[in-house]
């Protein structure tokens, strides 16, 4: 994950306030476990001055990853539908270099591996947990770029049908 991230960040360390009508919080517990999409339902807001903020504003094809407790390992990606989004404290962001489908990047975040990946990484004396390090040391195979465009879109594709069925 490390060679395909430019950087990983930690999410701002704010308490969360009521949603202002713009200013999204996102949380872990914003992030639906079986769709990983955001949930709307409870939309909260940052409680901080987002004047000094702007560095924890989500950009499309960012991938977020929960660090600790019991949903680590939990991902999701930014798409530019979800709106104006900050990410909080307790999420780790991977910016996804140009050269790279970060859609493909995020369904290899869905599979077996990746969780067998967290389960014996995040095993702790105390809480579970992964740091951005842990993070940029996952391995999957990458192929070409076009290859992951195909990929990727495929498997969106079969988790938007997925979901739609659940709804019905």
């Amino acid at each position: 994950m490390g060679e395909v991230a430019s950087s990983f960040e930690y999410g701002l360390n704010a308490a969360a306030k009521e949603f202002d009508g713009v200013n999204k919080y996102l949380r872990i517990t914003d992030i639906d476990d079986s769709s990983r999409v955001f949930k709307d339902d409870d939309l909260t807001s940052p409680d901080t001055d987002l004047s000094v903020a702007s560095n924890y504003l989500l950009h499309d094809g960012e991938i977020l990853f929960a660090r600790t407790g019991a949903s680590v390992g939990k991902s999701f990606i930014y798409r530019e539908s979800d709106g104006l989004v900050y990410f909080a404290g307790f999420l780790i962001r991977a910016k996804i270099k140009p050269e790279y489908d970060p859609e493909f990047v995020f369904q290899n975040t869905l599979g077996v591996p990746y969780e067998k990946y967290i389960q014996i990484t995040s095993q702790r004396s105390g809480q579970p947990g992964v740091n951005a390090q842990e993070y940029g040391e996952y391995t999957f195979l990458v192929p070409e770029y076009a290859e992951q465009k195909k990929i990727g879109g495929f498997l969106r594709q079969i988790d938007n049908l997925i979901t739609l069925h659940q709804r019905e």
